[in-house]
Protein backbone atom coordinates (compact mmCIF):
# COMPACT_ATOMS: atom_id res chain seq x y z
CA UNK A 1 0.00 0.00 0.00
CA UNK A 2 2.38 2.24 1.07
CA UNK A 3 4.73 1.76 -2.20
CA UNK A 4 1.10 2.44 -4.26
CA UNK A 5 0.83 5.98 -2.71
CA UNK A 6 4.34 6.83 -3.26
CA UNK A 7 4.20 6.02 -6.62
CA UNK A 8 0.87 8.50 -6.94
CA UNK A 9 2.06 10.66 -5.20
CA UNK A 10 5.15 11.15 -7.57
CA UNK A 11 3.35 10.59 -10.35
CA UNK A 12 0.97 13.78 -9.65
CA UNK A 13 3.78 15.52 -9.00
CA UNK A 14 5.61 14.94 -12.13
CA UNK A 15 2.39 15.20 -14.26
CA UNK A 16 1.30 18.94 -12.61
CA UNK A 17 4.71 20.25 -12.91
CA UNK A 18 4.63 22.73 -16.25
CA UNK A 19 6.98 21.65 -18.91
CA UNK A 20 7.12 20.75 -23.02
CA UNK A 21 3.95 18.31 -22.89
CA UNK A 22 1.95 21.01 -21.01
CA UNK A 23 3.14 23.65 -23.97
CA UNK A 24 2.71 20.87 -26.69
CA UNK A 25 -1.04 20.46 -25.04
CA UNK A 26 -1.75 24.33 -25.26
CA UNK A 27 -0.24 24.95 -28.64
CA UNK A 28 -2.30 22.21 -29.95
CA UNK A 29 -5.54 23.00 -28.14
CA UNK A 30 -5.87 26.99 -29.14
CA UNK A 31 -4.43 26.58 -32.45
CA UNK A 32 -5.96 23.52 -33.63
CA UNK A 33 -9.04 23.23 -31.71
CA UNK A 34 -10.09 20.08 -29.24
CA UNK A 35 -9.41 17.29 -31.44
CA UNK A 36 -5.96 18.20 -31.65
CA UNK A 37 -5.32 18.59 -28.29
CA UNK A 38 -6.85 15.73 -26.75
CA UNK A 39 -4.16 13.66 -29.62
CA UNK A 40 -1.43 15.63 -28.17
CA UNK A 41 -2.73 13.92 -24.62
CA UNK A 42 -3.28 10.80 -26.09
CA UNK A 43 0.46 11.04 -27.76
CA UNK A 44 2.06 12.19 -24.44
CA UNK A 45 0.36 9.25 -22.80
CA UNK A 46 2.15 6.94 -24.70
CA UNK A 47 5.34 8.66 -24.69
CA UNK A 48 5.23 7.53 -21.05
CA UNK A 49 4.95 4.15 -21.87
CA UNK A 50 8.15 3.82 -23.99
CA UNK A 51 10.06 4.87 -21.37
CA UNK A 52 8.13 2.69 -18.66
CA UNK A 53 8.71 -0.04 -21.15
CA UNK A 54 12.96 0.40 -21.77
CA UNK A 55 12.79 0.82 -17.81
CA UNK A 56 11.11 -2.43 -16.98
CA UNK A 57 13.99 -4.12 -19.17
CA UNK A 58 16.55 -2.82 -17.68
CA UNK A 59 17.73 0.12 -21.03
CA UNK A 60 16.79 3.19 -18.93
CA UNK A 61 19.40 2.60 -16.66
CA UNK A 62 21.85 2.25 -19.37
CA UNK A 63 20.95 5.37 -20.40
CA UNK A 64 21.19 7.07 -17.15
CA UNK A 65 24.55 6.23 -16.41
CA UNK A 66 25.81 6.73 -19.88
CA UNK A 67 26.86 10.26 -20.24
CA UNK A 68 27.04 9.82 -24.30
CA UNK A 69 23.53 8.59 -24.68
CA UNK A 70 21.85 10.75 -22.51
CA UNK A 71 23.23 13.70 -24.09
CA UNK A 72 21.94 12.31 -27.12
CA UNK A 73 18.74 11.32 -26.33
CA UNK A 74 18.81 15.14 -24.58
CA UNK A 75 20.00 17.19 -27.75
CA UNK A 76 17.25 14.86 -29.66
CA UNK A 77 14.33 15.84 -27.45
CA UNK A 78 16.15 19.42 -27.41
CA UNK A 79 16.18 19.23 -30.85
CA UNK A 80 12.29 18.79 -31.81
CA UNK A 81 11.52 21.33 -29.13
CA UNK A 82 13.33 23.94 -30.79
CA UNK A 83 12.17 22.71 -34.31
CA UNK A 84 8.19 22.86 -33.57
CA UNK A 85 8.47 26.21 -31.49
CA UNK A 86 10.54 27.85 -34.67
CA UNK A 87 8.00 26.93 -36.82
CA UNK A 88 5.05 27.99 -34.45
CA UNK A 89 7.10 31.42 -34.14
CA UNK A 90 7.41 32.76 -37.89
CA UNK A 91 4.28 31.25 -38.84
CA UNK A 92 2.35 33.73 -40.27
CA UNK A 93 -0.92 32.09 -41.81
CA UNK A 94 -4.20 32.74 -39.33
CA UNK A 95 -6.23 29.95 -38.16
CA UNK A 96 -10.14 30.37 -38.29
CA UNK A 97 -11.92 29.25 -35.04
CA UNK A 98 -13.96 27.10 -37.44
CA UNK A 99 -12.30 24.25 -38.22
CA UNK A 100 -14.86 22.35 -39.87
CA UNK A 101 -13.67 22.45 -42.97
CA UNK A 102 -10.67 20.32 -42.03
CA UNK A 103 -8.01 22.92 -42.08
CA UNK A 104 -5.35 22.52 -39.99
CA UNK A 105 -3.50 20.06 -38.01
CA UNK A 106 -4.30 16.48 -39.01
CA UNK A 107 -4.87 13.98 -36.65
CA UNK A 108 -1.90 11.71 -37.12
CA UNK A 109 0.14 15.07 -36.60
CA UNK A 110 -1.54 15.86 -33.33
CA UNK A 111 -1.00 12.41 -32.11
CA UNK A 112 2.53 12.58 -33.08
CA UNK A 113 3.41 15.83 -31.69
CA UNK A 114 2.22 14.49 -28.20
CA UNK A 115 4.28 11.46 -28.23
CA UNK A 116 7.79 12.71 -29.87
CA UNK A 117 7.06 15.18 -27.10
CA UNK A 118 7.66 12.82 -24.34
CA UNK A 119 9.34 10.09 -26.10
CA UNK A 120 12.17 12.14 -26.00
CA UNK A 121 11.96 14.15 -23.38
CA UNK A 122 14.66 13.55 -20.67
CA UNK A 123 12.40 14.52 -18.28
CA UNK A 124 9.96 11.95 -17.91
CA UNK A 125 13.00 9.35 -18.67
CA UNK A 126 14.23 10.19 -15.57
CA UNK A 127 10.90 10.54 -13.62
CA UNK A 128 9.93 7.31 -14.56
CA UNK A 129 13.51 5.80 -14.16
CA UNK A 130 13.69 7.27 -10.54
CA UNK A 131 10.12 5.78 -9.61
CA UNK A 132 10.65 2.64 -10.88
CA UNK A 133 14.57 2.05 -8.80
CA UNK A 134 13.94 4.30 -5.72
CA UNK A 135 10.49 3.00 -5.22
CA UNK A 136 9.12 -0.10 -7.16
CA UNK A 137 11.62 -2.55 -5.83
CA UNK A 138 13.12 -5.56 -7.75
CA UNK A 139 10.84 -7.97 -5.81
CA UNK A 140 7.85 -6.16 -7.31
CA UNK A 141 5.93 -8.52 -9.58
CA UNK A 142 6.06 -8.04 -13.33
CA UNK A 143 2.33 -6.87 -13.79
CA UNK A 144 2.55 -5.14 -10.55
CA UNK A 145 5.16 -2.77 -12.44
CA UNK A 146 3.31 -2.66 -15.20
CA UNK A 147 0.25 -1.49 -13.67
CA UNK A 148 2.37 1.31 -12.31
CA UNK A 149 3.38 2.34 -15.81
CA UNK A 150 -0.22 2.28 -16.75
CA UNK A 151 -1.36 4.84 -14.17
CA UNK A 152 1.54 6.94 -14.72
CA UNK A 153 0.24 6.99 -18.24
CA UNK A 154 -3.13 7.66 -17.43
CA UNK A 155 -2.49 10.23 -15.17
CA UNK A 156 -0.70 12.24 -18.19
CA UNK A 157 -3.45 11.41 -20.25
CA UNK A 158 -6.18 13.09 -17.71
CA UNK A 159 -3.73 15.92 -16.83
CA UNK A 160 -3.14 16.80 -19.91
CA UNK A 161 -6.74 15.95 -21.83
CA UNK A 162 -8.31 18.40 -19.29
CA UNK A 163 -5.84 21.16 -19.95
CA UNK A 164 -6.75 20.35 -24.10
CA UNK A 165 -10.51 21.11 -22.89
CA UNK A 166 -10.09 23.98 -21.09
CA UNK A 167 -7.87 25.71 -23.82
CA UNK A 168 -9.62 24.73 -26.87
CA UNK A 169 -13.19 25.89 -25.20
CA UNK A 170 -15.02 27.89 -27.95
CA UNK A 171 -14.88 31.05 -25.94
CA UNK A 172 -11.39 31.39 -24.49
CA UNK A 173 -9.75 30.03 -27.98
CA UNK A 174 -11.57 32.53 -29.54
CA UNK A 175 -10.54 34.99 -27.57
CA UNK A 176 -6.97 33.91 -28.31
CA UNK A 177 -7.04 33.81 -31.86
CA UNK A 178 -7.82 37.24 -31.94
CA UNK A 179 -4.54 37.49 -31.40
CA UNK A 180 -2.57 34.41 -32.69
CA UNK A 181 0.03 35.72 -33.96
CA UNK A 182 1.14 36.95 -30.65
CA UNK A 183 0.17 33.59 -29.10
CA UNK A 184 2.29 32.42 -31.98
CA UNK A 185 5.34 34.44 -31.08
CA UNK A 186 4.78 32.96 -26.88
CA UNK A 187 3.88 29.53 -27.69
CA UNK A 188 7.02 29.36 -30.04
CA UNK A 189 9.42 31.29 -27.41
CA UNK A 190 8.37 29.01 -25.13
CA UNK A 191 9.10 25.74 -26.94
CA UNK A 192 12.27 26.79 -28.12
CA UNK A 193 13.08 28.17 -24.71
CA UNK A 194 12.46 24.67 -23.10
CA UNK A 195 14.59 23.34 -25.98
CA UNK A 196 17.19 25.52 -25.20
CA UNK A 197 16.79 24.78 -21.13
CA UNK A 198 17.31 20.87 -21.82
CA UNK A 199 20.19 21.49 -24.53
CA UNK A 200 22.11 23.35 -22.01
CA UNK A 201 21.34 20.84 -18.93
CA UNK A 202 24.39 19.32 -17.59
CA UNK A 203 24.63 15.44 -18.83
CA UNK A 204 23.55 13.06 -15.08
CA UNK A 205 26.08 9.84 -15.53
Amino acid sequence: MGQLIAVAVITVLAVVSPGADFAMTVRNSCLYGRTAGVLAAVGIAAGVLVHVTYTMLGVGLLVSRSPVLFTAMKLIGAAYLVYIGYRTFVTRSQVDIDLSDGTGLSRAGALRTGFLTNALNPKTMLFVLSTYTQVVSADTPVLQQAGYGLFMSFAHLVWFGLAAVLFSHRALRARLLRKQTVLNKVIGTVLVGLGMVLALTPAVA
